[in-house]
């Protein structure tokens, strides 16, 4: 909701400026998609590196999850 109102605030004080960022805004999220999917599965891949290392302390801990 306030990235909406900082855009009207925007269209009133500099409407060209607001337009160019409504139609800039979808490519930059189509090019910015990639880096974020290589970010969820780098999160994955460390998260799974992490319970894999941790795994022989938690069976030998003998407590639950």
């Amino acid at each position: 909701m306030v990235g909406f109102l900082l855009w009207l605030v925007l269209l009133v004080f500099c409407w060209p400026l607001a337009l160019l960022a409504l139609v800039l805004y979808p490519i930059v999220w189509l090019l910015l998609l990639p880096f974020r999917l290589v970010g969820i599965t780098m999160h994955a891949v460390f998260a799974f590196l992490k319970a894999l290392l941790m795994l022989p302390a938690r069976v030998l801990s003998g407590r639950p999850v």
